[in-house]
C-alpha cells in the first residue's frame, strides 16, 4: 500500500507566508469593495427603476 503520511506545511521548504498573506488581504479587499459596489448598484436600480 502507499504511504499516506501527512505533509507538515509549517516545515516544508518554499512556503512564502508573506506573499500568501498579501494575496489573501488583496482577495478580502476585492470581495469587500465588490460587495459594496453591487449593493450601491442595486440601491440605484431600486431608486431609479421603480
Amino acid at each position: 500500500m502507499a504511504d499516506h503520511n501527512e505533509v507538515a506545511y509549517t516545515t516544508a521548504d518554499g512556503n512564502d507566508y508573506v506573499a500568501h498573506e498579501q494575496t489573501y488581504e488583496g482577495f478580502l479587499m476585492l470581495v469587500k469593495w465588490g460587495t459594496i459596489s453591487v449593493a450601491i448598484i442595486l440601491a440605484l436600480m431600486a431608486y431609479f427603476l421603480v
